[in-house]
């Protein structure tokens, strides 16, 4: 709790990022996602990571200089 509410597609602050996925946010699949994320955050089991740091890894590397993304747990 105290994470306040917050939008999925908010997070996402880098420049490059947003310009190579135009739209992405309001596709089906993703405002799905975005709607599941949100509320599990705002659920009664910690969700990790926290909300801040959910893109942390696009918004601290420009899409220009990545290589190759992993996704998975």
């Amino acid at each position: 709790e105290g994470l306040g509410s917050f939008k999925l597609e908010e997070l996402l602050v880098e420049e490059t990022w947003l310009e190579a996925l135009p739209g992405e946010f309001q596709k089906p699949y993703m405002k799905n996602l975005c709607r599941f994320v949100e509320c599990e955050v705002g659920g009664k089991l910690a969700i990790y990571p926290p909300p801040f740091l959910i893109f942390n890894a696009l918004n601290s590397t420009s899409f220009d200089r990545v290589k190759v993304v992993i996704i998975g747990q």
